[in-house]
């Protein structure tokens, strides 16, 4: 598979569920920390303005535009910035498939979205080498988004044999096309992990990464397959990506460890020298210092809820997520 399938297949999505909302009016919504969700919206009609956090300029969005959030990150919709902002859970119980929000009696501005649930203590990593926002603004690509939002809300509103399957090719469907479009529409000099991918010249070096984990990569073999010096391409990776090299070789090797430990019963022995460790200390070693939890600690955690943190990371997968990846 090439890197972005790689990313998005340990992310395992899961939990669809999709719904509407109706607004009416002045009004002004903050959505929490959406901690492993992953959201996909298309609006149908009207405007409102969007603000993530961490993003310095808030979003206007209009009808017939696409946005997805893949990172996670807490967000704000209001119909107009400079009013004050209320909590989603004033609005928002627990979602049911099909079920549309009604904020001030509706009328003025329809949104409909899928949001999809990632598992794995490892999901905050992988979470953060997605930009925080991909906002779509061309036509075409709108439309063919916007089918599949308003699909994926038939097929789980009026279920039918297959309609699960369905929804999930979708989700995985509107999410690589939107990232993929994230980066054609962004800046030549644009930075974070998606930018690296597709880099003429650092794609390569970070596709041999992810096909050959194992294999014993040297900062020269990584320049070579990028064409360039050893400080050049160590220079570039660091301004695109946000991390060194070997950094990233290190940590891309974490993170399959870590989803074989959840999701296989390999041994740790078995893992370390499946990815390139003869020492089983140095591979512990590296684990704990990415995955904040040695690979025994690791294994035993309890399995983390669709919507809850990572357990025994030791609250420090922000840090390291932001460190993988970069500005976005």
């Amino acid at each position: 598979m090439d890197p972005l399938s790689d990313v998005l297949s340990l992310l395992k999505p899961r939990s669809y569920v999709s719904s509407g909302v109706d607004a009416g009016g002045a009004w002004s919504i903050q959505f929490p920390d959406q901690n492993k969700l992953i959201k996909c919206y298309a609006v149908v009609s009207g405007a409102c303005w969007l603000a993530v956090d961490g993003v310095p300029d808030a979003e206007h969005l209009k009808q017939g535009d696409c946005f997805v959030l893949p990172s996670g990150r807490p967000f704000r919709l209001a119909s107009d910035m400079a009013l004050p902002s209320e909590p989603s859970s004033n609005y928002f119980p627990p979602p049911r498939p099909g079920a549309v929000v009604k904020i001030n009696g509706g009328g003025d501005f329809f949104l409909v979205g899928s949001r999809f649930g990632v598992s794995g203590g490892h999901a905050e990593l992988l979470m953060g080498m997605l930009p925080p926002i991909v906002h779509i603004h061309n036509q075409t690509e709108q439309a063919a988004l916007r089918w599949s939002v308003e699909r994926m809300m038939h097929e789980l509103h009026d279920p039918e044999p297959g309609g699960f399957l369905i929804a999930q090719h979708l989700a995985h469907m509107m999410l690589v096309q939107a990232l993929r479009l994230h980066v054609k529409e962004g800046s030549a000099n644009g930075t974070g992990w998606l930018f690296g991918v597709a880099d003429k010249q650092l794609g390569p070096a970070i596709g041999a990464v992810h096909a050959d984990p194992a294999y014993r990569w040297t900062l020269q073999a990584l320049a070579e397959r990028a064409c360039m010096s050893r400080s050049g391409f160590a220079q570039k990776f660091r301004e695109t990506i946000g991390t060194s090299p070997m950094e990233y070789v290190t940590r891309w090797r974490m993170l399959l460890a870590g989803d074989r430990l959840e999701n296989s019963s390999d041994s740790v022995s078995a893992i370390s020298l499946s990815l390139g460790y003869e020492s089983e200390s140095a591979f512990s070693t590296a684990f704990k210092r990415v995955m904040g939890a040695s690979p025994r600690q690791y294994a035993r955690r309890p399995t983390p809820a669709p919507d809850g943190r990572a357990a025994n990371l030791n609250g420090s997968s922000h840090a390291q997520s932001d460190a993988f990846a970069g500005q976005g």
